[in-house]
């Protein structure tokens, strides 16, 4: 049996095994090709502190000593910067013995830093499923920079689902380069594809975004609805480098455009911890066609969400923050990022979530 990731066709078939239970139907496009996103369901509780169940214990279980008070969703609710929320999602997991699954934030969730993690009942590590495990899901959310108002449905993180392990090799990731180049420029592949961030000023001057720290609540319903000088801050800089901030986030872009072929996945990780104290992302998913399939080939850039510990720390052009884990899917999906599956982010550049108005 083929080890690899699950593209959209084959977890359909999940969903109609009951190996995925669902509460509500599917929406039509909830199916990514090489994941699930998953929806918050009715309720959301207020909790103490992030916590994880435990090898002995269920998510049910450690809520009762931690839930401070309960949410209705149905009607919309806030919830509010610097507070911890867990919600039950709508999906329920049956998993057969062989299948793992590694959850993340979906790619506008990360870029409003809004930290949302998936856990399960036993479970000792956020986002991620062990082989064959049988219970609920629910997503733990806390709001970073900006305070968010969330309704029932809403997808906010998303599931990919994995036979066996599928990781390439860097011999097999520079045989693939050579084959289809997956990066513009100079492949560095080192554990992985590298990618540097990029601090030359853009036609407009800017090379990133830094979150203001008091702002009005964003309704995630809402598209291209907000301005985003009431909400970011822009960076401007011609010496090629910034500081940042502990405890600031920042949207940055990846000096490099990215190419996942279409048989294969990829998850951003985050580089050797000795090159400086920050985080680069949150949303780590990159689906099969991202940069591909109409991009004409020409690759995508990521956007870095970047957030910086402990100290102030000087980020330079052209200084490798991350890096690109290619995996192989069990099958091609039936459907590609950017082609089937519409996206507000293929050919992307310096941009920010699908929520503010772009710039004329």
């Amino acid at each position: 049996m083929r080890q690899g990731i699950i593209p959209s066709q084959l977890i359909e078939t999940m969903v109609s095994k009951r190996e995925i239970s669902i509460t509500e139907p599917l929406q039509h496009d909830q199916v990514q090709p090489a994941s699930l996103d998953l929806r918050l369901g009715q309720v959301a509780y207020r909790v103490r502190a992030s916590f994880l169940a435990g090898g002995k214990a269920t998510v049910a279980d450690r809520l009762a000593e931690f839930e401070m008070h309960r949410i209705d969703l149905s009607q919309g609710a806030v919830l509010e910067k610097g507070c911890v929320y867990l919600v039950p999602l709508m999906e329920s997991l049956d998993l057969p013995a062989e299948i793992e699954a590694v959850a993340n934030a979906k790619s506008s969730t990360g870029r409003l830093d809004l930290l949302t993690r998936t856990i399960t009942d036993f479970g000792k590590e956020f986002d991620r499923i062990v082989k064959g495990y049988t219970g609920p899901l629910y997503a733990e959310i806390c709001p970073r920079s900006f305070s968010v108002l969330v309704r029932p449905g809403m997808r906010l993180n998303q599931i990919r689902f994995r036979r066996g392990n599928a990781i390439l090799t860097d011999h097999d990731l520079k045989a693939l380069n050579a084959k289809t180049p997956l990066v513009s420029g100079e492949a560095v592949i080192q554990d992985g594809l590298g990618f540097s961030v990029d601090l030359r000023p853009s036609s407009s001057g800017i090379v990133g975004y830094r979150a203001k720290p008091h702002t009005g609540v964003i309704d995630l319903a809402k598209i291209g609805a907000y301005a985003p000088s009431d909400y970011w801050d822009e960076i401007r800089t011609n010496a090629q480098q910034i500081i940042l901030d502990p405890g600031a986030f920042y949207i940055l872009v990846s000096q490099e455009a990215v190419t996942i072929p279409p048989d294969y996945a990829a998850e951003m990780a985050p580089y050797l911890a000795m090159v400086g104290e920050f985080r680069v992302h949150y949303a780590g998913f990159f689906d099969p066609g991202f940069g591909h399939a109409s991009a004409n080939g020409q690759g995508s850039r990521g956007v870095l969400e970047v957030r910086c510990h402990e100290a102030p720390f000087v980020l330079e052009h052209g200084q490798v923050v991350g890096r690109l884990v290619y995996e192989t899917m069990i099958e091609k999906p039936s459907q590609l990022y950017g082609r089937e599956i519409a996206s507000n982010y293929q050919g992307q550049g310096l941009k920010l979530s699908k929520h503010f108005k772009m710039s004329s």
